[in-house]
């Protein structure tokens, strides 16, 4: 005991205390106040001691990702009850989302804490972003591009039951192939909601641990402090120094409810929780701190203190003000400082064109040279091949394998890691193989990427860009042609890009590179070497190396005749991608009297030119290669009608392809499927005649 003492400080030990009882009274007047506190929460009841025994070690370098039950992790590194009960109230001065997300979903930026990236609901899926923060880190401090006062370290911490997540074993992996300073802080209740550990997995984090080669391991009773302060003590300062990953296994006890929706009393008998209140850590260091010679009296002021403190700041929050209705929409977006075309799209001493994925290589390079924080990383981009439709060729022997590389095939990982890099103000450019391929990544890119800056307030916007090569021609099959534009188009919070040809694809990745909000870029495999028939046009002029594009401005391909449109005579095709060439195609054959724009982004979408055009002619088809029904295409045609109405001399069309559930691999079923220039050609002359 006295050489615990030794290494623990009195001071340490009864500020651990004080935080417990704090933790406990909060937790007390929630429960007693249940009409006041409606929305959802949880409390750390029974993860007091691994919680603040983590916090104590923490330094403002270092990086931690609590979850929904570390209100005492919070407490321990400096946030005030007030400001934690601010959010459990969803008032406007919540410091973390304004009001928008949960209790104990934090995020903070403040200098003299810990910085903590967007939390969100969805256990286990913090693995990868806050993986990303470590990945960040290691890039920052091997290029020297930050200097810091002590090695930074990051902590995930995860609830047992969250471990059996595919994506954490994502996260585990890249932390131990790429060796990153990451502790991940496993609680280990026994519970995940009503499902036991018994019914839910094989083994507990740290024998499952086991299999990932590099990840080292350590057990602690995370309800003792005592031992928990120690262990994490050699745990940060082990990842600090050896900048090397560390699970630590920390069992711990639920002494409160799930969450104030889910009460104990639904699931559990009195035999097991009598079980865990008996490891109460409160308790237990209550005993521990009598039997070294604290005064009990001392012990039961510091308790009754904590009650009227957390007494006060529930008070002084119930009497904050509550959002304005009309933030509601804040944060969605951060500015972008790209708003207007600039630089030289055809350069004069460029005269030989050139294909989109050059344009696409030759812009990536360009920001590299110019921009250390940015990096490109994926399945095959490396300078191995250069990506399998030689998408980042040279990019890998130009920059190194520590700024161009391959990942393993984990495009959850690809994607989420981007919000941890983009945090550490990094730029990641990464590629997501085939489109087809993109469904594993959604989970990332709905629940931490797109709401990262809306449930942040504005703090943590992620700024990354996602190379998508999309679409169909030649046989490619069912699982390698497919478009998923309308599924990425119904995710709010993210942009998304659909270049036609070259100049704009080398424009609007420029303008992706700037935007510091999280943007896709759609490239068509059909267009990136103009093989498909009657994509000749897709080849341009190489823009100059300042040349930008920004989002959200459509351009009019073909022009109607002015002299046909007085007659009543004209229609617009609204389009994207391969519908560009299909349209330009089927236009040879109305001479004067079709008008075709190509939208460029679908996110944001340039109504406004839409919305103009359709008025002057009256008449209006969206083409889109996805298959039509419930597509983006369909929405906007619906959409273009409600605000033309007045003005249409016939309902507004939408063409694609066939319902079917994927493009069939026969040459002769693909072209059945798929729109082209012929069937939007018949398309076309029926809503001019009629």
């Amino acid at each position: 005991m006295e050489k615990v003492q030794e290494k623990i400080k009195q001071d340490t030990l009864l500020q651990a205390y004080q935080h417990m009882m704090l933790a406990k009274a909060m937790a007390d007047i929630y429960e007693e106040n249940r009409s006041i506190t409606k929305y959802v929460h949880s409390t750390s009841r029974g993860h007091e001691a691994i919680q603040l025994a983590t916090a104590y070690h923490l330094c403002p370098e270092d990086w931690v990702s609590p979850y929904y039950r570390d209100e005492s992790l919070l407490l321990g590194i400096g946030f005030e009850p007030y400001r934690l009960m601010l959010q459990l109230l969803a008032k406007a001065n919540d410091p973390f989302s304004g009001g928008r997300s949960y209790y104990s979903h934090p995020s903070s930026r403040e200098e003299d804490k810990p910085k903590i990236i967007h939390q969100s609901s969805a256990t286990g899926m913090q693995a990868i972003p806050t993986t990303g923060v470590a990945q960040g880190l290691k890039y920052i401090q091997e290029f020297n591009l930050q200097n810091f006062d002590k090695n930074p370290v990051v902590v995930c911490s995860l609830g047992d039951n969250s471990v059996t997540e595919g994506e954490v074993a994502e996260a585990f992996q890249f932390a131990a192939l790429h060796q990153l300073p990451i502790i991940f802080l496993v609680q280990d209740n026994d519970w995940g909601i009503s499902v036991t550990k018994e019914e839910a997995r094989t083994s507990d984090a740290y024998d499952y641990a086991a299999g990932f080669v590099g990840l080292n391991r350590m057990r602690v009773d995370g309800t003792n402090f005592v031992e928990s302060y120690l262990a994490m003590q050699e745990a940060i300062n082990f990842v600090r120094n050896e900048r090397k990953p560390m699970l630590v296994c920390a069992k711990t006890v639920l002494i409160g409810h799930h969450t104030s929706g889910v009460r104990r009393e639904f699931y559990r008998d009195d035999a097991d929780l009598e079980k865990h209140r008996a490891q109460d850590p409160g308790k237990k260091l209550y005993a521990y701190l009598l039997d070294n010679g604290t005064d009990e009296n001392h012990l039961k002021q510091i308790e009754k203190k904590a009650r009227l403190e957390a007494e006060q700041a529930f008070e002084k929050a119930c009497n904050a003000e509550d959002p304005k209705a009309e933030s509601v929409e804040d944060f969605v977006f951060a500015p972008t400082p790209i708003t207007e075309e600039v630089g030289e799209r055809c350069p004069a001493e460029n005269t030989e064109k050139i294909v989109m994925v050059d344009a696409a290589i030759h812009a990536i390079q360009e920001l590299m040279w110019k921009h250390p924080e940015a990096l490109l990383y994926g399945q095959d981009v490396g300078a191995r091949i250069g990506g399998v439709f030689r998408e980042t060729v040279t990019l890998g022997g130009k920059f190194g394998e520590k700024r161009v590389f391959n990942t393993a095939i984990q495009e959850a990982y690809i994607i989420g890691s981007t919000v941890g890099m983009s945090a550490v103000g990094l730029k990641p450019i990464v590629e997501v193989q085939f489109a087809d391929y993109i469904y594993p990544g959604i989970n990332q890119l709905i629940t931490e990427i797109s709401k990262s800056s809306y449930l942040s307030g504005g703090k943590f916007p992620v700024s990354n860009i996602i190379r998508v090569p999309i679409g169909a021609y030649g046989g490619g099959g069912p699982y390698h042609s497919g478009s998923v534009e309308s599924i990425l188009a119904n995710i709010k919070g993210i942009k998304i890009a659909y270049p036609s040809n070259a100049a704009d694809f080398k424009g609007l990745l420029k303008a992706a590179y700037y935007d510091p909000n999280p943007v896709i870029m759609l490239e068509h495999k059909g267009l990136y070497w103009s093989k498909v028939p009657g994509t000749e046009d897709a080849k341009t002029i190489e823009p100059a190396e300042d040349y930008i594009l920004p989002f959200g401005k459509a351009n009019t391909v073909i022009a109607a005749d002015d002299g046909e449109i007085n007659k009543g005579r004209t229609m617009v095709v609204v389009t994207y991608g391969m519908g560009v060439y299909w349209a330009k195609e089927a236009a040879k054959q109305f001479q004067g009297r079709v008008e075709v724009i190509d939208l460029r982004t679908l996110i944001p979408l340039d109504e406004s030119l839409v919305f103009e055009r359709v008025k002057v002619h009256g008449k209006c088809l969206v083409l889109t290669e996805e298959q039509i029904q419930n597509s983006f295409a369909e929405a906007f045609a619906h959409r273009i009608s409600n605000h033309c109405f007045k003005y249409l001399d016939a309902p507004v069309e939408a063409m694609g392809s066939l319902n079917l559930p994927a493009v069939p691999i026969n040459l002769i079923l693909e072209k059945e499927m798929l729109p082209n220039a012929e069937k939007l050609a018949l398309k076309i002359r029926k809503i001019l005649n009629d």
